[in-house]
């Protein structure tokens, strides 16, 4: 936690900062939310569950009843429509979130009109698995519920309605010190506000020549906190760069590099650039993956041969930087 400042009668002030250091020894700062700050994002995203909901169900009925006006088919379009109704419910109420955060980098449509995120807190990008596990504990979090059958006893239908008052999140939440519901503590992740949340950059990387020159980066090279802030800049802005120019923004960069690595002078540089990227924000959060016929290729100029799709162009942006 940063902030050492102490108050007159001894205490430390309250800080919502948080500095979280990388195994290359660099340090990004980060802002966590609170439950006020997170509340309107929940609420953001309940409605447009509750919307999208309503307005897929409304359709299903409109098609059955149009289907319907078919005799053969009247006494089977009942419950299969109700089965979907189910089944729709069920994942809009457990994947909604899990699908999002996962995919979209840790934000859901609601913590990105707000301006926040959920990250690991070693700072990496979310994975699925803690989106999942995150999210699965919501219902947790949420309880107590409220039975609305208090404010009004004598009516039967109340019986049945709850309202959640989120007490245990919110008591989680005041006793950690990175302010994470139980769902966060579990699953190791944090919410923090997203100082660019106007952008929606991939969570992943589908391109394994990535990865794959990555893998001959020298295991000893270290990138400065100034590299670092240019590679998530140039990351996070890439998406909305023609293939031309990130070869030619990248490649003032990426040729010194190159040199130093001893890689042949005919890879892209957007390439080597995504590549080091990889390296240094994404390796140690995702298992290596499957380089297939790219692990039999080398990239290094002392080699006689290289694959002609390290000197293409990248298709896949790589994530933004936590």
């Amino acid at each position: 936690m940063v902030g050492n400042d102490t108050a007159a009668d001894g205490r430390k002030p309250l800080d919502t900062t948080i500095e979280v250091v990388t195994p290359e020894n660099i340090a990004f700062r980060y802002q966590l939310a609170g439950p006020f700050r997170r509340l309107p994002a929940f609420l953001i995203d309940w409605l447009i569950r509750v919307g999208s909901f309503v307005l897929i169900v409304i359709l299903m009925f409109v098609i059955a009843g149009l289907l319907g006006a078919n005799a053969p088919l009247a006494g089977l379009l009942g419950p299969f429509v109700t089965a979907g109704v189910f089944i729709l419910y069920f994942f809009f109420s457990w994947f909604y979130c899990v699908f999002f955060e996962a995919y979209f980098s840790g934000r859901t449509p609601g913590k990105w009109i707000v301006g926040l995120r959920v990250i690991g807190v070693d700072g990496h990008p979310i994975s699925g698995q803690q989106a999942l596990l995150r999210n699965l504990l919501r219902t947790a979090d949420l309880a107590p519920p409220l039975s609305l059958a208090g404010f009004s006893p004598e009516e039967p239908a109340y019986q049945f309605f709850f309202i959640p008052t989120a007490m245990v999140g919110l008591v989680a939440i005041v006793c950690s010190r990175r302010l994470q519901r139980l769902g966060d503590m579990a699953a190791g992740t944090m919410v923090v506000i997203d100082e660019r949340g106007w952008q929606w950059p991939i969570g992943k990387v589908d391109d394994l020549r990535i990865p794959a020159l990555a893998s001959y980066v020298p295991a000893d090279f270290r990138v400065s906190p100034s590299m670092a802030k240019a590679l998530a800049a140039y990351a996070e802005r890439r998406p909305y760069l023609s293939p031309g120019r990130r070869r030619e923004v990248a490649r003032c960069l990426a040729q010194p590099l190159a040199e130093r690595f001893g890689f042949r002078d005919d890879i892209d540089p957007d390439l080597m650039l995504s590549s080091l990227y990889y390296r240094v924000f994404l390796a140690d959060a995702v298992p290596p993956p499957d380089l297939g016929a790219l692990a039999r290729f080398s990239p290094l100029a002392k080699d006689a041969v290289v694959p002609a799709a390290m000197a293409a162009p990248v298709a896949v942006p790589p994530t933004g930087a936590r």
